[in-house]
């Protein structure tokens, strides 16, 4: 699709991925940016672009943003949380919902309320900031996994179900991205940008699914042997535990 002229709003807007993804439409001549965040910024990046006040998982706020944000024509499901729970030894009990609320039903909610506006709009994109994570469990951040796993399948369904209505829905798998969500991890980490510059080449060219960065070795593993990139994930977990 053409991105020059073109609406668009990106949830989690006001730092990291999200961030970037406003400066890298605004670059690619979107006539507008609607950065969706919490606390909306009092400077916004540019001209084109137009902070709004939105929490995913508020069901008032969502549906006011599809009402006031008639014209959008690529919806960025980039809201998301990072509780860096295990599953079975979780110190917080609550994280799994907590992030299953954000990650997933946030994700939905602004799907059923942006579908018909996309209609509306002839048809336009829809893109879910995903995780490599979603392919393959690793046991330190395993509710994260399992939201984003979650929200992968809900990326393959709402395609199915879009497709009819011309519109374009894209999954980002990426792997460590340089965000405070990982700011604790020592490997090494995957620029915002590039990941912001992968996804406006996807909705330029028509890819449904990218592995920005290291990632796409992963998913390489993953076509050969997923069992054996489940045990390496697995077998990084472990030593982590032992230091």
């Amino acid at each position: 699709m053409k991105l020059q002229g073109t609406v668009a709003l990106v949830t989690g807007a006001n730092r990291g991925i999200g961030a970037a993804l406003v400066r890298a439409l605004v670059d690619a001549g979107a006539a507008r940016v609607y950065a969706a965040m919490r606390t909306p910024l009092a400077r916004p990046a540019a001209d084109v672009v137009v902070p709004i006040a939105l929490d995913v998982t508020d069901a008032d706020q969502v549906a006011w943003a599809a009402q006031a944000c008639g014209d959008v024509e690529v919806l960025i499901n980039n809201a998301g949380v990072l509780a860096a729970q295990p599953l079975v030894a979780a110190t917080d009990a609550d994280a799994a919902e907590r992030e299953m609320r954000v990650n997933y039903f946030g994700t939905l909610r602004m799907v059923r309320a942006f579908a018909p506006v996309l209609a509306r709009n002839g048809g336009g994109a829809i893109v879910n900031m995903l995780s490599i994570l979603a392919r393959t469990g690793a046991p330190q951040l395993g509710s994260y996994a399992a939201s984003k796993a979650a929200a992968l399948s809900l990326t393959q369904g709402v395609r199915a179900e879009l497709a009819a209505q011309g519109t374009l829905v894209v999954g980002v798998l990426p792997a460590l991205v340089d965000t405070d969500m990982a700011r604790r991890a020592l490997a090494p980490k995957l620029p915002p940008a590039a990941v912001a510059a992968s996804v406006v080449e996807a909705l330029r060219t028509g890819t449904e699914d990218i592995y920005p960065g290291d990632a796409a070795t992963i998913a390489r593993d993953l076509a050969r042997d997923p069992r054996a990139v489940e045990q390496r994930f697995a077998a990084q977990f472990a030593r982590a535990a032992a230091r």
